[in-house]
């Protein structure tokens, strides 16, 4: 008796590319976006930190000491920003004002790419879910065909051997 295969259980279509998302979204970014993630790049380092603070340092420490060598000798050069150092004050207000926003436009740009990017994780979800579903079905119909050879197997054994005796092996040689 021939066992009858319908034919496979599942077909599996491969409709969907892969997407290299960071490619597409810096292929988008305009000249600004660029500038602003740079920005933003330096300004967030430790050297950058580090830089920043030692200039500060030593405008202070000049000053101090311009400042000291005036008051020692009225003669002597006046310090261009002396204590309690407004000058100094307002280029870190500057630069705050300036570097703060360009920060934050980068920052939202990388909530956009992180949201893009969930969204194409999603996307791989859905389709690994419905490739694993196919899988599943073909497994369940091979499950099927083994259960039926099987089942014609065991059907073979029990017209092959007389009524009332179990079929034993023999030992061979």
């Amino acid at each position: 008796m021939p066992i009858h295969v319908k034919g496979p259980a599942a077909r599996y279509t491969r409709d969907h590319h892969a997407r290299n998302i960071n490619r597409e979204f810096r292929e988008k970014l305009s000249i600004g976006q660029r500038v602003a993630d740079q920005v933003a790049k330096v300004v967030g380092s430790w050297p950058f930190i580090i830089c920043q603070s030692i200039v500060i340092l030593f405008w202070i420490a000049f000053n101090l000491y311009i400042a000291y060598q005036g008051y020692k000798d009225p003669n002597f050069f006046k310090a261009w920003d002396p204590y309690p150092f407004i000058l100094l004050n307002l280029m870190l207000s500057f630069q705050a004002a300036y570097t703060g926003p360009v920060v934050m436009m980068s920052q939202n740009r990388q909530a956009d790419k992180d949201r893009l990017m969930a969204e194409g994780d999603f996307m791989i979800n859905k389709r690994s879910e419905a490739e694993i579903k196919v899988l599943m079905e073909h497994l369940i119909h091979h499950d099927e065909i083994m259960a039926e050879i099987l089942s014609r197997l065991d059907k073979s054994v029990e017209k092959q051997t007389p009524e009332g005796l179990e079929p034993t092996a023999t030992p061979e040689g």
